[in-house]
């Protein structure tokens, strides 16, 4: 029993993800044609808007490759609230603090659907607390690419910020006075929307380095000032963490990935961005070291740590999808052993090649886990909107050995919890929890747990793991039949979970 409802309104019918069951695969639409070779230049963003005849209702998507410094979305949105036009249901594949202005945007009616793989800030908070009619979807980014790929999300008009474009129309990330690595989520975009338009403040004669995005993807160019602050692509988390406690966490998940005999010559391995996550890839880069291991790859979205164990010799290659600093945005620039993939080849749970699958190890963080291993990076305890799986559960399905790292609470609020607020990745693909307190081995993983035992690591129950947390910091008291404000979509389009309206 999945406890969620048959139907959810603004939605429609819920199919409910079931471990054991599988949801049919979706025929694969054709990519696009060629756009045509006339003029594509328009003098702004209003003559884009007429050109590809934006209507009301239409869907719209953005990438976030500038993350909390884009400045595109903002003013695409300012151009159609000024042009009248209404109703849209915007797809961004991830939004953050910086587009704060999208509240106002969903007050006055210019936008009444979402769609994202994640959700941060102003906006996070005013959905959390009922600002659109209809439930945002939130769905991870190999799922995004899934539903591009095969129409179940239709892009009417695709925005794509390019950090260099030329006047045919090729794009990059990698070079320009913004540039900000490589363009993994808007070439899923631009493949499969109807009309694309880049956006850019850099235009040359003709590329200097290999399209990101081709010509016969883009059918109109539009220059502006800026597109963005590509500093602001870092932020306080994307730094290896200094904290003992952070230290101590992540040296017990590089012990368990030794002990798991996955640390090979060969191996492959994702970090998240977050401060310990990173601690875990320096630590893994000792072990390496001192046991003259070389990674074959490292991937996802790449970091300044990430970049130096590359440069290291420690890792032989990089599988970028989006990058975190401006590190990894100048080694994708420079290194021709630095690749980037789109969030197709990265994450789509329809394609045998995707690079997630292939993973041997992964790090996640979690706001909370559950005492079945379950994982919740969507909401805060509160239950208001605080994230979503991006990668998440997309490479903790691939991994062979996928860890959390977290402390045991944070804040006053214990991080183990007896059941998650909101379930964003299941417990069955979680093989392992690591804290301050020590190791919890999945039951599925009989192996891993001998392992663990066998190379003298801290290893306990979740549940006794679970009674070392200090008590919450209030009592939360949820509200069962308060409206659906966001349907949590598991990587293959079934609905995981349901977040509800939080009182104003």
């Amino acid at each position: 029993m999945s406890g969620l409802p048959e139907h959810v309104a603004g939605y429609g019918a819920v199919t409910a993800f079931a471990e054991e069951a599988a949801c049919p695969a979706l025929p694969v639409i054709p990519e696009r044609g060629a756009a045509g070779t006339a003029e594509k230049r328009l003098p702004d963003l209003a003559a884009a808007l007429a050109a590809v005849g934006l209507r009301d209702g239409m869907t719209v998507s953005f990438h976030h490759h500038l993350r909390n410094g884009d400045g595109v979305l903002n003013a695409v949105l300012d151009a159609v609230a000024a042009a009248g036009i209404g109703g849209l249901t915007l797809a961004p594949s991830s939004i953050f603090a910086t587009h704060a202005p999208l509240v106002d945007h969903m007050a006055r009616g210019t936008v009444t659907g979402l769609r994202t793989a994640y959700m941060a800030g102003p906006v996070a908070q005013a959905v959390s607390r009922g600002a659109l009619a209809r439930p945002v979807v939130l769905h991870t980014h190999g799922g995004r690419a899934r539903d591009i790929e095969t129409g179940r999300l239709p892009i009417d008009v695709a925005f794509i910020a390019a950090a260099m474009a030329d006047r045919a129309g090729n794009l990059t990330g990698a070079q320009g006075p913004s540039a900000f690595g490589p363009l993994g989520y808007g070439q899923v975009d631009a493949a499969r929307a109807r009309v694309t338009v880049a956006v850019t403040d850099c235009l040359v004669e003709e590329l200097p380095c290999a399209a990101d995005i081709p010509a016969a993807q883009v059918d109109h160019l539009v220059v502006l000032d800026r597109i963005g602050d590509a500093a602001r692509i870092v932020s306080g988390t994307t730094q290896i963490t200094t904290d003992p406690k952070g230290l101590h966490i992540a040296a017990m998940a590089a012990d368990l990935i030794a002990a798991s005999g996955l640390m090979r010559d060969g191996m492959s391995f994702q970090t998240g961005a977050g401060g310990t996550s990173l601690a875990v890839a320096a630590r893994l880069g000792q072990l390496m070291t001192q046991a003259g291991v070389i990674a074959g790859f490292a991937s996802g979205g790449i970091t300044a740590p990430i970049v130096a164990l590359h440069r290291a010799g420690l890792v032989r290659r990089l599988w970028n999808v989006q990058s975190f600093d401006l590190d990894a945005v100048a080694s994708y620039a420079d290194d021709p052993l630095h690749k980037g993939m789109s969030a197709s080849r990265y994450a789509n749970p329809a394609r045998a090649d995707s690079i997630v699958n292939a993973l041997d190890v992964m790090i996640l963080g979690a706001t909370e886990v559950g005492a079945d291993f379950d994982v919740n990076v969507t909401t805060g305890s509160d239950g208001t909107i605080m994230g979503g799986s991006g990668g998440h559960a997309d490479a903790a399905a691939g991994a062979k050995l996928a860890i959390v790292v977290t402390p045991l609470a944070t804040s006053g609020w214990p991080r183990l919890v007896e059941r998650v607020t909101c379930r964003t990745t299941p417990g069955a693909h979680i093989d392992a929890v690591v804290t301050e307190a020590g190791i919890a081995i999945n039951p599925r993983r009989p192996d891993l747990l001998e392992r663990a035992r066998h190379a003298g690591l801290p290893v306990m129950t979740l549940a006794e793991m679970r009674a070392m947390c200090p008590p919450p910091r209030a009592v939360l008291r949820p509200v069962p039949d308060a409206p659906v404000v966001a349907v949590c979509e598991y990587r293959d389009g079934r609905v995981i979970d349901l977040v509800r309206r939080q009182p104003v």
